[in-house]
């Protein structure tokens, strides 16, 4: 039995029908894979596919079939979008509300100018195609800084065959967030492929506007269609041009003083060597070796510290230099840092393990601490990144708004944000808390001491002495940032550069205080020495004679790495060099 021809074709037709259908839905159904795919395996690729990834979505988005307006595809982190467009095309708003799984608000505004050019073409196509793809993750559009971006919202567009630029009119992309972001620098940026070094691009300011509407929204509006996205920074603190020459100058003359009065204490140390070693040295003197050589230590890395600070802004034109300028810079700073908290280690010793300290080579392990660990971290930071070290622009603020003849000033320093905040402020941190609980711990020792022997009114100008001298040991006013909870204040700004500038001079001042301290008390030690001597010539003694308080006080700073006796404690926080 045949079949009339109007039902075969009937037949024919639902087949057909039904074969497209299925094309569609398993196109569909293979993109959608596709992007599930993408945002699965992120961390399982290097950053030069991304480029390869990106543009095969781009491409089953642009062949794929479908019968309505448009078509939305959606994954947890990535969503796309493809809209019909025709020559009298009069605008169009894409809200991301329609998106069910999108995580942020946001909104694509696209102007009638957008199609113009594209029918304007000699062969000019009947229907054209707009794509738009939102990645919830940067993981594919990251840069060799590693920026980073408002909520990882990453905006795309783009015409299918042909390239929009130079819009009059302009696309908008608004941006909200739910957070605070007063301490950020907020600037709208597109994606520029080829522009990056280790990554397949790099973000970009050129052809975008950043407006901000309120404290939670951010307008972009630009002249082209790509990725876009909002690149979050660190607002770095700007000086006033008024304020630059004072802090300049008190930088300079304080490293400078600085860089003098700890050569000249190093050269005075030597030099009392030298003269002291004719007659024989007293057991105790000996025992504080351990000690000096710490402080030694310190007096060397703030030289190298202030040296390198002073030599920077001179090498920021000449790149390689530069660079290791910055890494050596970073260097001193955190040895610097490190033999601040040795000296608390130090203390520590005095205070908590009294009785029978030794340590073997005592000297030789924290010289490989003190000057090998912060080697080891600058070394791994230029073997991972090597471009956080290099040119760092300070921002000037002038009085005038529009001064086009303002220019910021730039030292070798660190590029990266991040790595600034852990290895300098995250380092300093650590090394200023580490000190301050050792400071506290002094004061309330010394306070004990003065409670028992109840002669407070003797004792207070050489209290007062001894915590001025144990919180310049520790680097105390290098704290001073950390109790900045936004911007710094003007007196903050002068203290800080003050104390931290002349702290190479306030360790002279403590090694001067040191050894007046220690020259009266050898010269009471041997004035005792004689009367004692006297009496004995005189009398004849039964027994021998017992020391006096005052010869029993051990040296100024107490030795660290050898055995303590008992009582020393007491006796050796009595000073204010201890």
């Amino acid at each position: 039995m045949m079949l009339p021809k109007q039902t075969f074709f009937f037949l024919c037709l639902l087949a057909d029908w039904s074969w497209a259908n299925e094309a569609h839905r398993r196109a569909t159904n293979e993109t959608v894979e596709y992007m599930k795919f993408l945002e699965t395996r992120t961390f399982f690729r290097k950053r030069q596919d991304n480029q390869r990834l990106i543009h095969s979505l781009e491409a089953k988005l642009k062949n794929a079939n479908f019968s309505s307006g448009n078509v939305t595809l959606q994954t947890n982190n990535i969503q796309s979008l493809v809209f019909k467009l025709t020559c009298d095309f009069s605008g169009l708003t894409i809200n991301s509300s329609y998106l069910e799984k999108a995580q942020t608000r946001h909104i694509m505004q696209f102007p009638t100018e957008l199609t113009q050019r594209a029918c304007k073409a000699r062969e000019a196509p009947q229907e054209l195609r707009l794509i738009c793809i939102y990645f919830d993750m940067k993981y594919f559009f990251q840069d060799d800084d590693n920026s980073l971006l408002l909520n990882d919202n990453i905006l795309g567009a783009s015409l299918v065959n042909h390239s929009v630029s130079s819009l009059r009119q302009g696309i908008n992309i608004s941006f909200w967030h739910n957070e605070s972001l007063e301490r950020y620098d907020l600037t709208c940026v597109f994606w520029k492929e080829g522009a990056g070094k280790a990554s397949w691009g790099a973000w970009s300011t050129a052809g975008c506007e950043t407006i901000l509407i309120s404290s939670y929204q951010v307008l972009c509006h630009c002249d082209h269609l790509t990725y876009f996205a909002v690149l979050m920074k660190l607002s770095s603190t700007e000086i006033s041009m008024e304020l630059l020459a004072p802090l300049t100058y008190i930088s300079i003359v304080g490293c400078s003083l600085s860089t003098v009065a700890s050569l000249l204490t190093i050269l005075l140390h030597f030099y009392s060597r030298l003269v002291a070693e004719g007659p024989p040295i007293p057991h105790s003197r000996k025992k504080n070796n351990s000690t000096t050589y710490i402080h030694l230590n310190l007096h060397v890395s703030v030289i190298l510290l202030n040296i390198t600070f002073l030599l920077s802004p001179s090498l920021t034109f000449q790149p390689v230099a530069c660079v290791a300028m910055a890494a050596l810079l970073h260097y001193s700073l955190l040895s610097c840092l490190t033999w601040m908290a040795i000296e608390g280690f130090n203390l520590y010793l005095l205070l908590v393990r009294v009785y029978n300290i030794y340590i073997q080579r005592y000297i030789l392990k924290l010289c490989a601490f003190g000057w090998g660990f912060p080697g080891f971290v600058v070394l791994l930071l230029l073997l991972w990144k090597s471009s956080a070290y290099g040119r760092y622009e300070i921002q000037i603020k002038t009085s005038q708004e529009n001064d086009a003849n303002s220019q910021n000033t730039s030292i070798c320093w660190i590029k990266s944000m991040e790595i600034q905040w852990v290895f300098v402020m995250g380092y300093a941190g650590v090394t200023s808390l580490f000190n301050l609980v050792i400071l506290i711990w002094a004061v309330k020792m010394l306070h004990g001491l003065h409670c028992r022997e109840k002669k407070w009114e003797s004792r207070i100008c050489r209290d007062i002495t001894t915590v001025l001298g144990l919180s310049v040991l520790l680097g105390v006013t290098w704290s001073l940032p950390f109790f900045s909870f936004s911007d710094f204040l003007l007196p903050q700004l002068f203290l800080s550069t003050i104390f931290n500038s002349l702290y190479g001079f306030f360790l002279f001042l403590w090694f001067c205080a040191q050894k007046r301290h220690s020259d009266l008390e050898a010269e009471t030690s041997s004035s005792l020495q004689m009367i004692r001597t006297g009496l004995q010539s005189n009398h004849s003694p039964l027994r021998s004679p017992q020391p006096s308080s005052l010869t029993c006080s051990a040296s100024p700073v107490p030795p660290y790495g050898t055995s303590h006796q008992e009582g020393g404690v007491e006796e050796d926080m009595a000073h204010p060099e201890t």
